[in-house]
């Protein structure tokens, strides 16, 4: 197939770009470069898929709506998997106009582009934080997300509803993957294990938040690869199909991946401790503004519509990317994520 993806340089568009090429298709990535995080890996993480024959890049915001128009014409894609975003919650309070630049404007304009080029099927990818103060858990697609807790979360809601509002007017079928904490091999220097390793690695503090009284949704990349994967080759039909997420008005579903085994972070802690044989030092803080407590993915539309769960322990995961840690980052040179 022919197969669009957008933030190939990104840490989940990189894994869902390979997880393609490896399976044969012709795969044009695009990704803006932004330097909120180290843009070294990201170039990192290009230069390895441009080793593929089937890959072809493009360097470009998706603000740039008339480049994104020109790549759409000249690849016409079958499927187009909708993955870059501006990341981060503690980062919208700092620069929000990058949230609403690249997650509304920029989904926007993919989703004009889709209109005009309609694909079998477009993915498009979303958050937890979307599920904000929600108190039932785990968390259903059915749920109401009426209350953000950040301007991530309001933004990437807002994505889901101008997909949605697309999918009814113009009969695209859309797939929207709500991601819980993925985390793996390639992983963004933000993220708390890549901080966490890097940090006692150097003999520096962590920082533990509500004294590290919360929970997350821990979902290993490549189980995250294969749950897209499977989503692909499943669009919704429209009206009438009966899983949890989907509309009653137009073919467009929601779908939460995650692990459904929410962890403790003071055990999430304890995993990287073991994994790198060497305590962390923590710094414990209260709880920041925009955080969840905890959030837990209810899978079964997931299983329902692909067979599929996502099965790598936390302890599997934490030492995967302890050992990529390892080989792309000396112990002694401050990494990317160094505070």
């Amino acid at each position: 197939m022919r197969i669009l993806v957008t933030g190939t340089a990104g840490f989940i568009g990189y894994h869902v770009a390979r997880r393609l090429l490896r399976d044969g298709h012709a795969v044009t990535g695009i990704d803006g470069m932004t330097a909120y995080y180290d843009v070294a890996l990201k170039r990192r993480r290009h230069a390895m898929l441009r080793e593929s024959a089937g890959f072809t890049c493009h360097e470009f915001l998706l603000e740039d709506a008339q480049a994104l128009a020109d790549v759409f014409t000249g690849c016409e894609p079958e499927l187009v998997i909708h993955l870059a975003a501006q990341a981060g919650v503690r980062y919208s309070m700092e620069n929000p106009q990058a949230y609403i630049n690249a997650n509304i404007i920029g989904t926007c304009n993919v989703l004009e582009q889709a209109r005009a080029h309609p694909p079998r099927h477009l993915m498009l990818a979303s958050t937890s934080s979307v599920y904000g103060a929600n108190r039932s858990v785990p968390f259903a697609e059915s749920q109401r997300c009426d209350h953000p807790l950040s301007l991530y979360a309001a933004t990437k809601k807002a994505t889901e509803d101008l997909a949605h509002s697309y999918s009814h007017l113009w009969n695209l079928p859309i797939t929207i993957c709500r991601f819980f904490t993925v985390y793996g091999p390639w992983g963004r220097p933000d993220m708390a294990l890549f901080r966490f390793t890097a940090n006692t690695l150097q003999g520096r503090p962590i920082d533990v938040y509500n004294n590290g009284d919360m929970a997350r949704d821990f979902t290993y990349i490549d189980d995250v690869v294969e749950a897209v994967r499977r989503l692909s080759t499943t669009p919704p039909r429209g009206p009438g199909e009966s899983d949890a997420g989907a509309s009653p008005v137009a073919p467009c579903r929601v779908v939460n991946i995650g692990s459904g085994r929410p962890v403790s972070l003071l055990a999430f802690i304890e995993s990287i401790e073991k994994a790198l044989g060497t305590p962390c030092i923590r710094n414990d803080l209260p709880m920041q503004p925009g955080d969840m407590p905890r959030t837990w993915a209810d899978c079964s539309a997931l299983r329902a519509l692909t067979g599929f769960t996502p099965d790598t322990s936390v302890q599997a995961g934490v030492e995967a990317f302890v050992a990529w840690y390892r080989t792309c980052y000396a112990t002694t040179v401050a990494s990317p994520a160094a505070q």
